[in-house]
């Protein structure tokens, strides 16, 4: 093994302490430097991983010569921003889902970072645990036959019981879909390929909302966005995916993914975890447990980072890709369009299936 690859992390927020787990026992990448407009935040950092450089602004962070790509932990409204910086800087970029909040802005970052031969990857990268891997080993090796179908179920009855500040999840760029999707079509993506079409339909049964838990509570605030999101991606492969995406279902017995066959069916595990019980039910026969198989064992945020840094080393597209993240954001923009105007709609983008993480 060569050189770690080099991180600078933008965003020391909560979701950086799970990056930090993974980054600790990485071998392939190290932290060199933080950023964030909390100070106290980045000196955190540093405090629990020495000789971290605490780095003033982004500006400053993306020039050091001793980072070779910045992980982009920030808001998503700034994620564009962030990435162009670390572009322009030459250096690759990694970022927490999604890639951008605008279907333009990620074609011109991917174009960019095509023009300079620099890598962009993207969250979810649960997708590279050994879950979702193992079940998609499952499908490649024809254990249930020709694939036909799939479905996806994403249903709670809304963050304000447990958020103290949930408006955001009611307002544009907010709702079901696009907070918690990103896993479930990534997961759909690495088990059937590409989506080429989409029909979708959309409702928002309640027009307030009230927050439940913390100094505000039971405050009321608009619903501004549909709440309840169902559609069906048209995979390349011919195959249909049901999706339903909800704030409004109090409790359910739905599964997160199941795949079916014309010889079988397989039961995938939650897609926001790494790992989880894989099980297939042959006719005739009944439920059984799939032993792990495939995927990066013990993976955790970050896990996608460290698949670029081995790619970058290999000569080899990366799994966690832009390209795959800027397609997910494509279906995920489509599907609520098709559910606005009541027909189905071509998705203007694709992508190449990601090579499986094999053993």
């Amino acid at each position: 093994m060569g050189e770690p690859l080099r991180i600078g992390m933008v965003g020391a927020g909560k979701i950086s302490g799970a990056y930090l787990d993974t980054l600790e026992r990485l071998e392939n990448v190290t932290l060199t430097a933080v950023t964030d407009l909390n100070a106290e935040r980045a000196a955190a950092v540093a405090e629990r991983v020495p000789g971290v450089a605490v780095v003033g602004s982004v500006a400053d962070l993306v020039v050091r010569d001793d980072v070779d790509a910045v992980l982009n932990l920030t808001i998503p409204a700034v994620h564009a921003e962030v990435a162009r910086a670390a572009l322009a800087a030459g250096k690759h970029v990694y970022g927490e889902k999604p890639l951008t909040a605008d279907l333009a802005e990620a074609g011109e970052l991917l174009a960019t970072a095509g023009a300079a031969g620099l890598r962009v990857g993207c969250a979810p990268d649960t997708v590279l645990g050994t879950g979702v891997q193992t079940a998609r080993k499952a499908v490649d090796d024809g254990l249930i036959g020709t694939p036909v179908a799939a479905m996806a179920f994403m249903t709670t009855p809304g963050h304000e019981a447990w958020h103290p500040d949930p408006e955001f999840y009611y307002r544009p760029g907010g709702g079901p879909l696009l907070d918690m999707g990103p896993y479930y079509v990534s997961a759909l993506v690495q088990l059937l390929g590409p989506v080429v079409k989409v029909t979708g339909a959309s409702s928002r049964p309640r027009a307030e909302r009230q927050i439940g838990s913390g100094p505000r509570a039971g405050e009321r605030f608009a619903v501004e966005i549909d709440t309840h999101v169902t559609g069906v991606l048209h995979h390349a492969g011919g195959q249909l995916s049901t999706l339903v995406m909800s704030f409004d279902i109090a409790k359910a017995r739905l599964p997160r993914i199941e795949v079916h066959g014309t010889d079988a069916s397989l039961s995938v595990p939650d897609p926001n975890n790494f790992d989880g019980a894989v099980e297939l039910f042959r006719t005739g026969g009944d439920w059984e447990t799939l032993p792990v198989s495939a995927g990066y064992a013990g993976g955790g945020r970050g896990t996608g980072l460290a698949d670029l840094a081995d790619a970058l080393a290999e000569g080899r597209p990366h799994r966690a890709s832009g390209e795959v993240a800027r397609h997910v954001l494509d279906v995920m923009l489509t599907l609520l369009d098709s559910a606005k105007e009541g027909r189905t709609l071509d998705i203007g983008s694709t992508c190449a299936r990601p090579e499986p993480v094999t053993w």
